[in-house]
């Protein structure tokens, strides 16, 4: 562990929710909760405004419903936060060749591997020029740590939350440390945590002079000597550029148990289309196959199938899991289906192609032949299913459900966003993020005028103003409408898991606004 402040950990502030405020100007300064609306839904990242109640990331979002019940509950929009996230991550890559991204809202830079002076005063001057560009470029703010470790580095930007900077100077860290749960160390969950409460170990001071052979004795010689390091202050770490994905998936929990077989091959269709879109997005292709069926009683099985080389083709992909999810009892009914491949590779082997082409070929043949014998058609291709299920997934034509902050744009009206839906009527804020909070009109759900569109800059493309201060409170519209929550709906199912989750630390009145620029 180096001693000076060569590390430094951003985490952006609430970050889902906040790029929802900056986006809805009638949101900000309202509290905000993103994630699945489902029945069985979980919190993704709550507004500071809405962790006043209680709210926070992980929770089921019955009980924010429950704790907060006037937010406004938003479905995620990734798209939009990958693209302020790459706008982050290219500033933090003018900082330092080292950049270790850990979610969309969070990463380490080593400021030394940059050229970054190993002084104190040195590595506050870049740790508040980054806020500054963070919020110039994004609108939104970031909180950063600086300390000579990954782990204290980490443990400052929590400190420092919500826009704030702390700096952990050499020398601090065993004081700053011993009063903290045992929790706050890196590979303390919950079934570490409850052997060690169970032996009288609560507190990181505790943990230390517990002794590294008690720990040992505990946890095993590998967690028990690393827990025993991390309590001392010690961690070596290095920031790692590059982090090799071992697999890609994608899954769906879904707010009744599934019960029909043909529903669940859909959706097992469906899932094997959008994990082979991330895995193309990546650039990867992979050999083994991987279903995960989680059932309704909360048992979990995985199913895999390894091909002969590593493919990116749908197809191939589709008629692996078809395949996998045939082998499995379903009929008591499942709550969770997951598509993945991993032994991933940056190459594809081509005679999977081939195969996968003469495959669809043949059942095309077989579906034709059918038809013109005046017989009635067999069970569809995987082909056919999925590209249906691709259509529906990606939005197109008129959705079913117009889910809570889904983007719109209507003919007469231009950009704005569902507040919510319900018996054939949809509700729409028109409002951009440079503008004032708008006006609220409802229309039919399939509404001709009405068509979903892509999420807009956070700032205005003409490099006009950005979106006002988080805190500030929102006018009312000009129909007189206030409550931003106003005819929100459920939505039909658990959104995705997120790439990263919201950032732990303190409420709304910590510090806000106020850059804290160190402590012991």
């Amino acid at each position: 562990m180096r001693g000076a402040p060569t590390i430094l950990h951003l985490d952006m502030d609430a970050f889902y929710a906040s790029a929802e405020q900056a986006a809805k100007p009638s949101l900000r300064g309202k509290p905000v909760i993103v994630g699945g609306l489902g029945p069985r839904g979980v919190v993704a990242t709550a507004s500071y405004e809405a962790r006043v109640f209680g709210v926070h990331s992980a929770m089921a979002m019955a009980q924010a419903r429950r704790l907060c019940p006037n937010a406004a509950f938003l479905i995620p929009r990734f798209a939009l936060y990958r693209k302020v996230s790459d706008s982050v991550m290219r500033l933090l890559h003018t900082l330092s060749p080292l950049v270790e991204p850990l979610s969309l809202d969070e990463a380490f830079v080593d400021l030394e591997a940059g050229g970054t002076e190993a002084t104190v005063e040195a590595a506050r001057a870049v740790g508040e020029r980054l806020r500054t560009d963070i919020r110039a470029v994004t609108g939104l703010t970031g909180s950063v740590g600086l300390a000579g470790s990954k782990m204290l580095a980490k443990i400052g930007s929590e400190q420092a939350k919500p826009d704030g900077l702390v700096i952990i100077e050499p020398g601090t860290e065993r004081d700053l440390l011993g009063p903290m749960s045992v929790r706050t160390l890196p590979g303390v969950g919950p079934a570490t945590a409850e052997t060690l409460r169970r032996a009288g170990i609560h507190t990181v001071a505790e943990t230390r002079e517990a002794g590294e052979a008690e720990l040992v004795r505990l946890l095993g010689r590998a967690h028990g000597t690393s827990l025993f390091l991390m309590a001392e202050g010690r961690d070596e770490r290095p920031v790692v550029a590059e982090r090799d994905a071992k697999s890609i998936s994608a899954e769906d929990t879904f707010d009744v148990d599934v019960t029909d077989r043909t529903r669940v091959q859909l959706e097992i269709a469906r899932l094997a289309d959008r994990c082979v879109r991330r895995l193309r997005e990546a650039g990867r292709s992979g050999r083994t196959v991987v279903i995960k069926v989680r059932r309704y009683d909360f048992s979990t099985l995985t199913r895999s199938e390894t091909l002969r080389g590593p493919t990116d083709d749908p197809g191939v992909v589709r008629e692996a899991a078809a395949r996998l999810i045939d082998s499995v009892d379903t009929t008591a009914g499942v709550r969770l289906l997951g598509v993945g491949v991993s032994g991933l590779a940056d190459y594809t082997q081509e005679d999977l192609f081939a195969q996968a082409a003469q495959a669809a070929q043949a059942a095309q043949a077989a579906h034709e032949a059918l038809e013109d014998a005046g017989h009635p058609p067999g069970p569809e291709r995987p082909e056919a299913v999925g590209e249906r299920a691709e259509e529906a997934s990606e939005g197109a034509g008129k959705p079913r459900h117009w889910l809570p902050g889904t983007d719109v744009r209507h003919t007469e009206y231009g950009a704005g966003w569902v507040q919510g839906s319900g018996v054939g009527r949809v509700t729409v804020r028109f409002e951009e993020p440079w503008s004032r909070p708008g006006r609220v009109r409802t229309f039919a759900v399939d509404d001709p005028a009405l068509e979903p569109s892509e999420p807009l800059p956070l700032l205005r493309p003409d490099a006009g103003p950005g979106p006002a201060p988080q805190g500030e409170a929102a006018d009312p519209s000009p129909d007189g409408t206030t409550d931003p929550a106003e005819g929100m709906s459920q939505g039909p199912r658990e959104a995705e898991g997120p790439d990263g989750s919201a950032g732990a630390g303190g409420g709304p009145g910590q510090g806000q606004g106020q850059p804290v620029t160190s402590r012991p």
